[in-house]
């Protein structure tokens, strides 16, 4: 008799998507929303469902609620809305506002790749949700799942004077061609596509595992219109910072030239073999592939020769959010840019939003990479007036360098995977550190994720913060890990593990400690990140704990991280 096999979960993903389109199969969603959450079978519930934007939410342990690594999840959904390029019209914005106030129990939350994010959602109301959006048309297809996310863009798309130029058209046109797309239903894992005009890089180019920025290049008496080509960007439990290729993508072959690279992920079958190394960047940090090699094979598969790169002026140290009161490239207008704190809104706030933007602006809301929302086409003259009235909505237009720098994940309050919660405690420390350093004034990136999957973002973080468990008197209480000196464009750098971990309640004292050491002993001119470049992970420490701290591991899981929720 023939021993049984055991599918791997990898083999079982693979051999789900090959059975059913998902996208195809709306039919099944109605129906389970006539029967209910308990008929809902395993495989919509652990695969499918993600392809449609839509995960089983955990019950607020996070983790350590379950067994395997993967929370308990209960009968609610999360949903992410799809906004390319971060650009949404009023009337979508309030229909999200009412879903989020009609079946989210007034919760939404801005992601980091410019979507909407919903929670609290029942099965019932799952079909009139996706009913609502689609008619204004937005979608939540591709928003999660082994397909192509939500494709960013410079939000200032079109208004910003700096631009080298307006790129939200291909943004548009990417989306149409990927959304829906069953070519591209079933790729090994998800695959990540940012199309940047801005000189900013504002939608971290260098992370996606496809990343454009716009060059121009002289032809005669005029500037062709063209990309740099960066490819396997992503970060996660082994970061990569995405590889340069020696090649100009002309504008109207980037469409072409995105296909083909995601071609190439989905037919390497080395990728399918480990859900925790699917990622395109694994052909370079596994499989032997440069980019050299990644070239060549784009040329055959898109059929024609690219021109060397452009030169190009990746951007030094600043912040990358638009945040403030700026002018646009149109005479008389000026955009506005408010921080949202860990990107937390409601259904109430969306509504105001809404409204702000149709009294003071042109009736558009773009979403922002840091969590962010910013108003365009407001008259100058009502830019300040309009400040005013964000500040009152418990939106900051001027914030403190530590509210403007603060990302923060989903946490335990919702995310199955999750190891701390993330949202309250990311606004605790910035309100402590507000008050504790009330004369610091630099740009200061503090990116919280509450597992090691890095959803914050953390590894390209000037702090960055990574949930862990300590356990104090036999009971388990959240604590921080601390990674520092992350950066990107000029200065790219993921940030250096330092040894340095403490309790969730101890991190404002040890952010405290350390910034004053730095005010203290900086060089002139010095900032943050050069700064921790010249000192040792043990002065580092010792900075932060105030004393002698012997290094402590990350606590790196014995076994496989589960990869279901991020991004």
């Amino acid at each position: 008799m023939a021993d049984n096999v055991v599918e791997t979960k990898a083999q079982r993903i693979e051999r789900l998507k090959r059975e059913k389109n998902a996208w195809e199969r709306i039919d099944e969603i109605r129906q389970f929303a006539r029967d209910g959450f308990d008929s809902i079978p395993p495989e919509w519930l652990g695969t499918y469902f993600r392809s449609w934007g839509v995960y089983t939410q955990g019950d607020g342990l996070g983790a350590i609620g379950g067994k395997g690594g993967e929370g308990t999840a209960i009968p609610f959904f999360m949903v992410r809305i799809r906004i390319p390029n971060g650009i949404l019209r009023t009337d979508q914005l309030r229909v999200i506002a009412d879903s989020s106030e009609r079946f989210a129990q007034g919760v939404a939350d801005i992601t980091v790749r410019q979507n909407i994010q919903l929670h609290w959602v029942k099965i019932e109301d799952l079909p009139q949700l996706l009913e609502n959006l689609e008619r204004v048309g937005l979608t939540t297809l591709g928003s999660c799942g082994d397909v192509t996310r939500n494709i960013t863009g410079c939000p200032l798309a079109g208004v910003d004077g700096n631009e080298i130029f307006d790129a939200s058209p291909i943004v548009l046109e990417l989306n149409r061609q990927f959304v829906g797309n069953a070519d591209f239903y079933n790729l090994p894992r998800k695959f990540k596509v940012s199309v940047t005009g801005c000189r900013d890089w504002c939608t971290y180019p260098e992370i996606n595992d496809v990343g454009l920025t716009a060059v121009l290049r002289p032809r005669g008496s005029h500037d062709e219109k063209g990309f740099s080509l960066r490819v396997g960007g992503g970060l996660s439990t082994q970061p990569h910072l995405g590889l340069l290729l020696n090649a100009f993508i002309p504008y109207e072959k980037v469409v072409e030239t995105v296909h083909g690279v995601a071609e190439i992920f989905r037919n390497a079958a080395v990728l399918r073999q480990s859900r925790e190394q699917a990622r395109l960047k694994f052909l370079f940090l596994k499989h032997g592939w440069d980019a050299q090699t990644m070239l060549p094979e784009l040329e055959k598969r898109v059929g024609f020769r690219f021109d060397p790169a452009e030169p190009e002026l990746a951007p030094s140290d600043v912040f990358r959010d638009h945040v403030g009161i700026h002018p646009q490239k149109q005479a008389e207008f000026s955009y506005v840019g408010a921080s949202v704190l860990r990107g937390r809104t409601s259904g109430s706030q969306l509504h105001a939003i809404a409204d702000l933007a149709d009294r003071f602006g042109s009736g558009e809301v773009r979403t922002t990479t840091m969590q962010n929302v910013i108003f365009v086409n407001v008259p100058r003259q009502r830019a300040s007036d309009l400040a005013l009235e964000l500040e009152q909505l418990g939106l900051k237009v001027e914030p403190s360098p530590f509210w403007r720098g603060a990302v923060a994940c989903t946490g335990t309050e919702f995310c199955k995977l999750a190891i701390t919660e993330t949202k309250s405690f990311t606004r605790w420390v910035v309100e402590e550190l507000e008050g504790r350093v009330p004369g610091f004034h630099e740009h200061l990136r503090i990116n919280v994720t509450g597992c090691p999957n890095s959803c914050g973002q953390h590894w390209i973080s000037d702090i960055g913060l990574e949930g862990k468990k300590l356990k104090i008197n036999g009971v388990l209480q959240d604590a921080y890990y601390f990674c520092v000196g992350g950066a990107i464009g000029q200065h790219q750098a993921i940030a250096r593990p330092i040894g340095y971990r403490c309790l969730a309640t101890d991190v404002p004292d040890s952010i405290e400690r350390l910034l004053n050491r730095y005010i203290a002993a900086k060089d002139p001119d010095e900032n943050l990140r050069a700064f921790f470049a010249r000192h040792s992970n043990e002065e580092l420490r010792r900075f932060l704990s105030g004393g002698t701290f012997e290094a402590v591991e990350r606590d790196s899981p014995t076994g496989p991280v589960p990869h279901n929720v991020e991004g």
